[in-house]
Formats: C-alpha cells, sequence, structure tokens
C-alpha cells in the first residue's frame, strides 16, 4: 500500500494532462466503461468513487431501475468514470481492481466492490476484505497484487479525473451528466427528470 500511496502522490502532481485541456463533455478515455447499447440515443456518464456511501446507495438503489427502464431497453448507456475520494490510496486501488477484470467483468466487479463496500472498508484491512471479496469474481490476491502495481492504470484514473474537475466541473460523488444535464448526488427524483427530458 505504501507504494501505492507514492504512486498516487506523484500522479497527482503531475499537473494537467492532454485530457485536461479538452473542452467536450462527451471527451473519451481508453478506459472508459459502457454499460448499454453503444448507439443509445441518451448517454448517462456518471462520476464516482468507490469509498463513497452515497455512490454506494446509488449502485444499490438507484442506478438498477435506471437500467432495467433505460439501459436495457436500448435507451441510454452508460459511461463509468472513477472519480477517487478519501482515503485516496484505497479509493484508487479499488478503483484498479474492475478494470483488471477485464471488459466483460468490469461491470459485475464494480457493483460487487459497491455493493458490499460496507463490509470491505469496515474490515480490519479493507485491502484484505477487498482481496476476498473479488475472489467470487474470478481474481486471486495475485491477481489484485499485480493490479495494483500498474502505474499506467493508476495513472489513467487520475488524468480522467483531473479532466471531470476541471474541465466539466465535477466537484463530489456521485455526479451524472445527462446528455450534458448536471445532477449532482444520488437524487432518483432528479435523475429521471433528466433521462424523461433527454428522451423528448
Amino acid at each position: 500500500m505504501k507504494s501505492l500511496v507514492r504512486l498516487i502522490a506523484m500522479v497527482v502532481a503531475l499537473g494537467a494532462g492532454s485530457a485536461a485541456n479538452a473542452a467536450d463533455k462527451i471527451e473519451t478515455f481508453p478506459i472508459d466503461q459502457v454499460l448499454g447499447k453503444a448507439d443509445a440515443p441518451i448517454t448517462i456518464i456518471e462520476y464516482a468513487s468507490t469509498t463513497c456511501g452515497h455512490c454506494a446507495n446509488l449502485h444499490k438503489n438507484t442506478l438498477p431501475k435506471i437500467k432495467a427502464d433505460w439501459i436495457d431497453t436500448g435507451k441510454a448507456k452508460l459511461i463509468y468514470r472513477d472519480f477517487p475520494t478519501g482515503p485516496a490510496s484505497l479509493s484508487v486501488g479499488a478503483s484498479m481492481i474492475p478494470h483488471c477484470a477485464g471488459p466483460q467483468r468490469y461491470f459485475p466487479v464494480l457493483s460487487l466492490i459497491m455493493e458490499n463496500q460496507d463490509k470491505w472498508m469496515g474490515a480490519a484491512n479493507p485491502l484484505d476484505g477487498l482481496k476476498k471479496l473479488v475472489r467470487i469474481a474470478g481474481m486471486t490476491t495475485e491477481d489484485v497484487d499485480a493490479c495494483l502495481g500498474r502505474q499506467d492504470l493508476a495513472n489513467a484514473i487520475q488524468e480522467r479525473a483531473r479532466f471531470a474537475n476541471r474541465v466539466q466541473g465535477v466537484e463530489s460523488t456521485p455526479t451524472l451528466f445527462i446528455n450534458g444535464t448536471k445532477i449532482e448526488g444520488d437524487l432518483p427524483g432528479d435523475i429521471e427528470k433528466a433521462l424523461k427530458a433527454a428522451a423528448k
């Protein structure tokens, strides 16, 4: 974990990357993960943190209905983007693990981490709690350790988060953009309203 903390500090100190200079709300990144049909007319961009309680609530209580009503029906697609919050090393590390699971397992592993956030974060050693949790998805301790050693991935996550903050004004999690309409917080009513407006 000490090496990961040093890595995060180094990455944060790098300053604005090329993504941070972008001015387009639909800027894409190689590590973006998309849930739903690529050509869906409505785009939901979610900025969230694996250590954010409100984000966990969004994934447990709000997103299932959005998925059933909008994503599974082909009306919308969800682009999930990590926006690490404190504790920084744990948040970035937990964000890296779903990426290392591979594209097909990304969202199942992310859901596993979000829906069990209270369990692994409440463990005596949260990292050990995470390792035990993701075994369900077929990831070994060695897989997780190798993942956490990936400087390129940690860098990409931080670069994308800097873009969100500096270009899109994201300051808290969760923050969603629904066809450009910004919603801060887990607000089911506002999210549904924005989706219906985007569908008109």
